[in-house]
């Protein structure tokens, strides 16, 4: 079973290296990794995908070791939102379009391009999910596939950006 591991980071040069490095320091392998902006100014969302091979804990406790890391939270077993999307070109003649179209909206997924020869599916959903979008389409013939790679948000009030906000308080002396 895969781990994945939501880190709130500060938003500043040299964080996402410092990040990397760390793993590549400690030999974990990293699955996914996507990186982008929060809800909170100067704070940027990590989520980060291990195979089961590497102890969870040790990541954790590694990445709050580096300076510009704000809060870290393991997902895995939480309850939590986690979602994939994924842009799948497939060769498709006119004729064929409607098939690819029925298939993709069997699991909500959507015909967002389409060009004389192929068309792009949009799909967001679970791993599984999509490996079964694929598997269907492969018939069909796949040109290109992009795929973004988990992002996680714990379900409900639980969130780092509470603790991040306690930090601040803390910090200013308030």
């Amino acid at each position: 079973m895969d781990h994945t591991i939501v880190a709130l980071v500060e938003d500043k040069p040299g964080v996402l290296n410092r990040v990397a490095s760390l793993f590549r320091r400690r030999n974990f392998n990293i699955k996914s990794l996507n990186v982008g902006n929060s809800e909170t100014p100067d704070v940027s969302r990590m989520t980060i995908v291990v195979d089961d091979s590497v102890d969870a804990s040790k990541v954790e406790a590694n990445l709050y070791k580096l300076v510009n890391v704000v809060d870290v939270q393991d997902v895995t077993d939480q309850p939590a939102v986690i979602r994939e999307l994924a842009l799948i070109k497939v060769a498709a003649t006119p004729g064929q379009r409607a098939e690819v179209a029925s298939l993709a909206s069997i699991f909500r997924g959507s015909i967002v391009d389409v060009a004389s020869d192929s068309v792009v599916v949009q799909i967001t959903g679970t791993e599984d999910k999509i490996a079964s979008l694929l598997e269907l389409l492969n018939p069909l013939g796949v040109l290109e596939m992009v795929r973004t790679g988990n992002i996680a948000m714990m379900r409900g009030a639980m969130s780092g950006k509470r603790y991040y906000q306690e930090k601040q308080t803390v910090n200013s002396g308030q």
